[in-house]
């Protein structure tokens, strides 16, 4: 594994740069902020991600490691690839992204070209628990740490309305399901409290649909 280069900038586009490691130039993948630091002629360091297919090995750089690291935990976001990765990095800071993960913010994956509100949504509801922003779990202010449900409860929401629900319906939705089942919004697992929501929407219908039948 490649973890870093460091060497003479040798050349710089605007989608990659090529680093000089004594006479072997390295291409490599790099956002316009990071490529916006790289000086020709000059000494620079990058740390990198290697992706290896079937038919190529293709290098992308970053700044410093948070940037490396988000962008490795992005990959792992079914439909998402390296080329998408990078776009999100191009757009939002690693801690702007990490905050949107961790309170389940899909909007802010939308503002990024190429991605909408199903991929946004599937996004913030793969990412939940894989990314935290820096700090968490210490006293930074006086401001009171947000509730259990104001960080699953986004997510949950976002996860529904890319599956075609209204965010007022799927936010009434997944109320009336854990009427049932206080237990998971205490416990805050994203996919269980899902699960459990299409589940009562099921039953719902069902209902509803037999209620119709015993009137006809």
């Amino acid at each position: 594994m490649i973890s870093f280069l460091r060497g003479t900038v040798a050349h710089v586009g605007l989608s990659t740069a090529v680093i000089d490691l004594n006479g072997a130039g390295m291409s490599v993948f790099a956002t316009p902020q990071t490529l916006g630091h790289l000086k020709l002629g000059e000494e620079a360091k990058l740390f990198t991600s290697l992706i290896v297919r079937e038919d190529s090995l293709t290098l992308f750089g970053f700044a410093d490691d948070d940037e490396r690291e988000v962008f490795d935990v992005l990959l792992s976001v079914s439909g998402v690839g390296p080329r998408l990765a990078l776009a999100v990095l191009a757009v939002h800071e690693p801690e702007a992204i990490r905050v949107a993960a961790h309170t389940g913010d899909s909007k802010t994956f939308t503002k990024v070209p190429g991605i909408g509100p199903k991929v946004a949504g599937r996004i913030v509801l793969e990412l939940a628990g894989k990314l935290v922003p820096h700090g968490t779990g210490t006293v930074t202010s006086s401001t009171p740490a947000p509730s259990a449900e104001t960080v699953w409860k986004p997510q949950v929401v976002a996860a529904m309305t890319s599956l075609g629900w209204s965010e007022k319906d799927a936010t009434g939705s997944i109320d009336k399901a854990l009427t049932d089942s206080p237990g998971l919004a205490e416990e805050g697992n994203v996919a269980q409290i899902l699960r459990a929501t299409l589940r009562w929407l099921g039953q719902d219908g069902a209902r509803a649909g037999n209620r119709v039948g015993s009137r006809g």
